[in-house]
């Protein structure tokens, strides 16, 4: 898996200050609108995917392109709700953004011993262990947040620290959604960092 948010050199204060007083009506509304109808297809989708890895080995491609189409918009609307990158989110599972990049490579075989596995057991072996962790990385990322609001509103600069513990977040939860959603047999890191083979 590959994902990255560009690291401007300079965030405009005028979307921040949009952002903040009207990002709900004029990011959140619509995405979120969309989105749900969206979701509620990728549920589906995820449904008949679990039968079709367990019975054949292979998540299907459309299917698959599909919820990498979602989790890429979704990425890129949190990338902008969180300040992390200027500009308008762009709709739709085929949207290109210059400044929000996530790849993953579609897998030709998946194991179903490990589907079970997750679908029997993810909730003591995935959710547990990751999301105690995640749960008190999120808690610090908000206070990082809270305080890259001020420093790009009186200096323009994200801090570069501050910055890639929050994408360095968002590229866990993602690995750990990923991986719980069948699209990879390889177990989540326990870490934000980009690894080596990404």
């Amino acid at each position: 898996m590959k994902f990255s948010i560009n690291h401007q050199e300079r965030y405009s204060r005028g979307e921040l200050l949009l952002r903040t007083l009207f990002g709900v009506i004029y990011i959140g509304i619509p995405h979120g609108f969309l989105l749900f109808f969206v979701g509620l297809w990728a549920g589906v989708l995820q449904f008949l995917a679990f039968f079709a890895v367990l019975f054949t080995g292979k998540f299907p491609k459309a299917m698959f392109n599909y919820q990498v189409g979602l989790i890429t918009w979704v990425l890129r609307l949190n990338a902008r709700l969180l300040n992390l990158s200027d500009g308008y989110p762009a709709f739709g599972l085929k949207a290109v953004d210059k400044n929000v990049v996530f790849e993953i490579e579609y897998p030709e075989k998946l194991s179903r011993g490990h589907l079970l596995l997750r679908f029997f057991f993810g909730y003591f072996y995935i959710l547990i262990p990751h999301g105690f962790i995640l749960f008190f990385r999120q808690l610090w990322a908000l206070i990082l947040i809270f305080l890259s609001w001020w420093s790009v509103l009186f200096t323009g600069k994200y801090p570069k620290g501050f910055f890639a513990w929050i994408e360095g977040t968002l590229r866990w939860q993602t690995r750990v959604l990923i991986y719980t959603m069948f699209m990879t047999d390889k177990y989540p890191a326990f870490t934000g960092e980009s690894l080596a083979d990404e």
